[in-house]
């Protein structure tokens, strides 16, 4: 029975029928001769004919259900297949070794009180890979997303945790009508090259603004809810009827990074998954007695599961400086530790454990509508979890105690290292000293800014908006023109396409002008665009400028650096540190 008391006695354990093949490496159903066995574990119910059916799956108000109209249904997933009888191999050559399975995938996030799970097994039966479908809760972004990740770009999930009250196995928590507040908020971004991972944590009771939230209500119909200006981030969630699209789009407001997907859990998530591994290991500097979170540990190292667990990432009072900036802290110690057990081998050779977190996460999860199906979440998870855990940094808005209040309750933004810090995410820098770049194609953009430059009088350019705001072409031409000395220069109007980088293409007798426009404008050589010659106005060859979305200014340097900067503050998932 599971810690939120859905299973029954009468149940089989699912973990008990898989069993690892050593000769294939894949898990296979284990049918014993003296009784047959459903081809799938977990709850069942019958039908007049006595068959097992797969279990509905929750659906609230609002939500998604698997297999609803215009949704393609999830493709067959076969059953353990007959083999042969074992050859012996022609003499003179070795047997070949066994095929490593591709399914022992395991991939978790937590933020404290959030957590994610997905598991593939190449095997599994497609009745419960049905059953795992009926366990996910989905409910609409209301268009604040992207429309979903891709393999060929950068990925951005927010991961919320919610202090809902409300639920089996939430009571004993505060106020028990509470509608639940976006109470820990990571933005995890993954590199495009998969190399690397950074997952900020937004503090819960930072000033901002959340903005208009249009939001599907239960019959339908979509219901535009106010914004409110200068208010805690955490009310973006929960209160006043807001989603979490709400919270998607409060952050895209604050940081300029729209969002692929979201991830909601409440406070079972924790207690759950943690004892689907059999514990966490953790680390103390000091003894901790917190009678508002119930954590009572010595100093030293714990392994922790459970009410326990959630004690741990719920406390506050007994470590730093007592607020939610120390809770952010020890949330990030408990998030690496999850991350290094479960890519541990004792995790990922487990059929017992595996098992274990498909029906804890996917009964915790609250996911977006993209994202309802095993299928999409395995897909999403074989992305995230490409990079190793020295490379995910986990790192805090960079923020400042409200300097309006007598008795500090709340924090506001570091202006200038908070928007450093959403550009190095927005410009897809790693946090870590990992090579993001071929060597070959970091050469080749430097060698174009190589050379000699041509006079800004005879540099003779066309510019385009290409997803910069409205009038900065002109803002541009101006700058260029009265201030640089390009006077060959003319306004193009609007790109008709949108780009997230300016650029600039050139013909191979035009480099000079184009490195003459790249060092006035500070673009680097990825901004150069070896191409074709355009015509202007005059009929003159002439090179394109087109503004990106990255445009900040007429003169503002768009130059992206490779590396962070020493000073932001970070952790990275391989290192084991206490809290104090």
């Amino acid at each position: 029975m599971d810690a939120q008391g859905r299973g029954r006695a009468d149940d089989i354990d699912p973990a008990d029928q898989w069993v690892l093949n050593p000769n294939t490496g894949d898990y296979e159903l284990r049918l014993q001769a003296s009784a047959p066995q459903s081809a799938v574990p977990g709850p069942r119910s019958r039908g007049a004919a006595g068959a097992a059916a797969p279990p509905r799956g929750r659906t609230a108000p609002g939500r998604e259900r698997e297999g609803s109209p215009g949704r393609a249904p999830e493709p067959a997933v076969p059953g353990p297949r007959r083999r042969r009888a074992p050859q012996e191999p022609p003499p003179g050559r070795r047997k070949g070794r066994p095929k490593k399975s591709r399914g022992k995938k395991v991939l978790i996030w937590t933020g404290g009180t959030l957590a994610f799970l997905l598991v593939g097994t190449s095997s599994a039966g497609y009745l419960y890979w049905k059953h795992l479908n009926g366990n996910i809760t989905s409910v609409s972004d209301d268009g604040a997303g992207t429309g979903g990740f891709s393999k060929d770009r950068a990925i951005n999930v927010l991961l919320v945790g919610t202090d809902k009250r409300t639920g089996d196995g939430n009571d004993g928590y505060g106020d028990s009508d509470s509608p639940g507040h976006a109470d820990t908020t990571v933005l995890l971004h993954v590199s495009k090259d998969r190399t690397n991972a950074t997952a900020m944590s937004i503090p819960r009771d930072l000033i901002t603004d959340i903005p208009d939230c249009p939001t599907e209500q239960e019959d339908g119909s979509t219901k535009v809810i106010p914004g409110t200006p200068n208010t805690r981030f955490n009310e973006s969630l929960g209160q006043e009827g807001r989603t979490p699209s709400c919270t998607m789009r409060t952050v895209t407001a604050l940081t300029g990074i729209k969002m692929d997907h979201f991830m909601i859990a409440d406070f079972n998530a924790v207690k759950t998954l943690t004892s689907a591994v059999d514990g966490v290991d953790v680390c103390l500097a000091k003894d901790i007695d917190d009678k508002d979170s119930k954590l009572k540990l010595s100093k030293g190292e714990h392994t922790i599961e459970g009410e326990e667990a959630l004690a741990f990432v719920r406390t506050r009072h007994s470590v730093g400086f007592g607020g939610d900036l120390s809770r952010i802290q020890i949330q990030q110690q408990f998030l690496s530790s999850l991350m290094r057990k479960l890519k541990s081998n004792d995790t990922l050779t487990s059929p017992t454990k595996l098992l274990k977190l498909a029906e804890a996460g996917t009964e915790a999860l609250t996911v977006d509508s993209k994202i309802s199906s095993i299928t999409k979440l395995r897909d999403l998870g074989m992305e995230l979890g490409k990079f190793p855990t020295k490379n995910l940094s986990f790192t805090t808005v960079p923020v400042a105690d409200n300097p309006t209040e007598k008795v500090k309750a709340t924090v506001v933004l570091q202006e200038a290292k908070a928007k450093e810090m959403f550009a190095l995410i927005k410009d897809d820098v790693s946090l870590t000293a990992v090579k993001q770049e071929k060597k070959k194609e970091k050469a080749a953009e430097a060698a174009r800014l190589k050379g000699s430059k041509a006079d800004p009088a005879e540099v003779r350019v066309r510019v385009l908006n290409g997803g910069a705001v409205a009038g900065s072409a002109q803002e541009m031409l101006n700058w260029l023109q009265l201030e640089e000395g390009v006077t060959k220069s003319e306004n193009a109007g609007n790109a008709g396409t949108t780009l997230k980088k300016t650029t600039v293409e050139y013909a191979p007798d035009q480099a000079d002008q184009a490195r003459r426009l790249a060092d006035l404008m500070g673009l680097s050589g990825s901004a150069m665009k070896p191409g074709k010659s355009v015509t202007n106005s005059q009929g003159l060859p002439a090179i394109t400028l087109t503004l990106g979305e990255d445009f900040k200014g007429a003169g503002v340097s768009l130059t992206t650096p490779s590396t962070a900067p020493g000073d932001v503050e970070k952790s990275t998932a391989d290192k084991v540190e206490c809290a104090k």
